[in-house]
């Protein structure tokens, strides 16, 4: 599969943009563990021409990380394309590499984003959406990508005729995610108009799906069933990012891979955990890991006071400590396979 002139192999599995987690830290680990391609959390356009600084660090990427796209939202035609030519040049307003791709967000369904008319807001104005794309599209160097959902509701799944539009107006590939808006993350994935789009003889560009993604079975289907060109993974990864590892080796040889134990989950953590106090320096490294560290260990059983020190502690060395407790203590112990569920 390609986009632009990024080869990503076949059947690639991509890290999908989540706000307050898919930051360097995690995307570089979950690189490393076998996602093709990651994302940045999600760009405000308004922040970024406001010149913002959180705005504009969020942009800055790593070589090690790539191929990687940046994200970015809102629902200003004038800002987004403004938005769009300081993601082109992130690598020099940034610093690191800089952007691969950039993902417009048509799907984010939280409310503070929809409500505004930006994220899945958007596919209530498919019109403002297609002029907004093509908009970017013609403003920047880098493929442009679009990640949305089925529509606005049940009433009004408008996919198989947007991602046309949306083709037409440029985009080099397209993600889409098989619920609407209106359902958040509530229910099951619909795959079928995925596949419709897929399917659609008219649609040349690579088709990614995304929801409901949370095993090597579950990937499999995907791809045989629907013929996506990609995989797009969201929170099935989060405390679980060896996940694109584990999907990887079910497409290549069609068996599980081996569970991995307490003390291979501590050694994921204390990787994570080092690259984001590696980054962000202490305390913001420290704070901004514990959403991720005591998903680490779901499961684990007479946990709960162990894991209030992994997400209370403001020692670099003292969580240290905690995990290699946890490797001693918990070695033999049986883990849940997966820890949530996919976006």
């Amino acid at each position: 599969m390609t986009i632009g002139d990024l080869d990503l192999g076949p059947r690639p599995l991509f890290l999908a943009p989540m706000e307050d987690v898919t930051d360097i830290s995690f995307r570089v680990l979950c690189k490393e563990q076998g996602a093709a391609m990651v994302y940045t959390e999600f760009v405000p356009s308004e922040g970024l021409v406001r010149d913002a600084d959180k705005a504009i660090a969020k942009m800055r990427t790593l070589p090690e990380e790539a191929p990687v796209g940046i994200q970015i939202y809102g629902h200003i035609l004038e800002n987004m394309v403004d938005a769009a030519r300081m993601a082109d040049r992130a690598a020099e307003l940034a610093g690191g590499h800089g952007a691969d791709i950039i993902d417009i967000n048509f799907g984010c369904p939280v409310s503070k984003i929809a409500v505004r008319g930006a994220g899945s807001g958007m596919m209530r104005e498919p019109d403002k959406m297609v002029a907004i794309t093509k908009a970017v599209v013609d403003a920047v160097h880098k493929p442009v990508t679009v990640k949305t959902r089925l529509g606005w509701d049940e009433d009004s799944k408008i996919i198989p005729e947007l991602a046309e539009r949306l083709q037409d107006a440029g985009i080099s590939a397209l993600t889409i995610h098989g619920r609407t808006r209106q359902q958040m993350y509530r229910g099951s994935a619909d795959w079928t108009l995925i596949g419709e789009v897929k399917n659609n003889p008219r649609i040349h560009i690579p088709i990614i799906g995304n929801g409901d993604i949370t095993d090597g079975p579950s990937a499999k289907n995907a791809f045989d069933r629907y013929g996506v060109d990609a995989i797009m993974i969201g929170r099935a990864s989060f405390g679980h990012p060896w996940i694109f590892r584990e999907i990887r080796h079910y497409l290549d040889t069609g068996t599980q891979a081996p569970p991995l134990s307490v003390p291979e989950r501590v050694a994921l953590a204390k990787r994570h955990f080092s690259l984001s106090i590696g980054y962000k320096g202490v305390p913001r490294g420290v704070y901004e890991m514990r959403r991720h560290l005591s998903c680490y260990f779901k499961g684990l059983p007479d946990f709960k006071a162990t894991r209030m020190k992994l997400v209370t502690s403001t020692d670099p060395d003292e969580i240290f400590e905690t995990l290699d407790l946890i490797a001693s203590r918990w070695a033999d112990a049986p883990l849940e396979t997966s820890n949530v569920y996919d976006i």
